[in-house]
């Protein structure tokens, strides 16, 4: 488990580069999902109609003048009734058929043209019933349109008879009066009112009469499309890659946070705390061994070092025995019961794939509250072996002097002898 990373971009990039296989392998099926659901997903053809949009003068709905709107019709309403149910029954009825398929309604900015698509899996299909939804628009309209004006006739006449039935009483109430009474007077002004209310509506009622209907005109016919709208191959592909991406990087955040293990030496020092001062893979070679012992020299309070082996069954003998011989200092395996107890610090050896970060910090507390500060982690990979000197010192015959401790006093202990040979002795000679 790491720390969640911070604002900068090289952390998360890190924490990306650290799950690489498992946010490109997300990513990738992402990918590859997309371009299945394009493989097998059904054509579709849309087809086109563009309707010419006229106005008919009669119960005419407005629509305010804007940058986008240059008409005074209101295409946005017109674009709502030529997909509504009304013109979809209509269309199916001209086309024989149950039910339509969906129309959908642009309108073009700075125009009055409607642009009535349709979709369906069959090109001629999609052609006719595009067609037909622009029919029956314009047949609703036009429908519409003479209804209203049928109802303004309607209420014309009707005011118009009214206006003639009182023109007809006050001419008879004329007969009847002095020329030169009042009466007479407000009876003839009443009949010049209504003689020029007769006049007007008669006027509209013929303009009415003669008034010639057009809602529109089909300017572009629908054909059939030649290739398919739908599945987009891009569309597709850029859905997949960009699922892909989302659910690879939380699942690498995810398996960053949650996993443990130690693979690494950054992964030790990230997620530890703990310096890495050797990091050995194979053989451990004579240049490495000397810097570790430097390392552990200059990083050691006292006079002795306990190495401890994440996991135990690591063993810590093929570390131990060389830097023992290498560093002035006493050596501790581990092996012996006062070990913990005289060891002014400690090294952690950490097998790389089979430990994990919270077995890390056990031991660390635990020698803490012994007072055995860890000065610092080697890690290994596999199994660990020894410089040749001290493989042939494993292979001499049983009397032969060997590391059969893992103390070794300081050079500054007087009287102190080392029970190991020096590297340089001849075998059986120690120094």
């Amino acid at each position: 488990m790491s720390q969640p990373p911070g604002t900068d971009l090289a952390e998360h990039l890190s924490l990306l580069r650290r799950r690489r296989l498992l946010f490109f392998g997300l990513t990738l099926t992402g990918l590859i999902t997309g371009l299945g659901l394009w493989k097998h997903t059904p054509p579709a053809y849309t087809a086109t109609t563009e309707v010419l949009v006229a106005p008919v003068g009669v119960q005419e709905q407005n629509n305010q003048v804007t940058n986008r709107q240059r008409e005074s019709l209101n295409l946005d309403t017109e674009a709502q009734i030529a997909q509504s149910r009304i013109v979809a029954r209509k269309a199916a009825r001209s086309l024989r058929v149950p039910e339509t398929e969906p129309a959908e309604v642009t309108v073009p900015p700075n125009s009055s043209v409607l642009w009535i698509s349709v979709t369906a899996a069959d090109p001629t299909t999609a052609s006719t019933h595009a067609q037909a939804y622009a029919l029956a628009y314009l047949a609703n309209r036009g429908e519409s349109a003479q209804s209203a004006l049928a109802t303004q006739q309607k209420a014309l006449q009707g005011k118009l008879d009214q206006v003639n039935t009182e023109l007809g009483e006050v001419a008879q109430q004329l007969i009847f009066l002095d020329r030169r009474s009042a009466e007479h007077t407000l009876a003839s002004h009443r009949q010049a009112v209504l003689n020029r209310q007769a006049y007007s509506l008669t006027m509209k009622y013929d303009a009415l009469k003669t008034f010639t209907i057009t809602p529109g005109s089909v300017i572009s016919p629908a054909v059939p499309p030649t290739d398919p709208s739908s599945p987009s191959l891009p569309l597709h592909a850029g859905a997949g890659l960009m699922l892909g991406l989302l659910t690879g990087s939380a699942a690498a955040y995810t398996r960053d946070r949650l996993d443990t293990r130690l693979r690494s030496a950054a992964d030790v020092e990230r997620l530890t705390g703990l310096g890495v001062l050797a990091d050995l893979a194979g053989r451990l070679d004579r240049s490495t061994l000397h810097e570790l012992a430097s390392c552990v020299v200059a990083a050691c309070p006292g006079r002795s070092l306990l190495v401890r082996a994440l996991p135990a069954d690591v063993g810590t003998t093929a570390l131990a025995l060389p830097l023992a011989a290498s560093a002035p200092i006493s050596v501790l395996s581990g092996s012996d019961i006062g070990d913990l107890a005289r060891a002014d610090a400690a090294l952690l050896m950490i097998s790389l794939g089979r430990t994990h970060a919270s077995d890390v910090a056990t031991t660390a507390r635990h020698l803490r509250r012994h007072d055995v500060p860890v000065i610092g982690v080697v890690t290994v990979t596999g199994a660990l072996r020894p410089p040749h000197e001290f493989e042939r010192s494993r292979a001499l015959p049983r009397h032969t002097p060997r590391f059969d401790k893992l103390v070794v006093s300081s050079a500054d202990a007087g009287a102190e002898t080392s029970p190991f040979p020096a590297i340089s002795d001849p075998p059986g000679k120690p120094k």
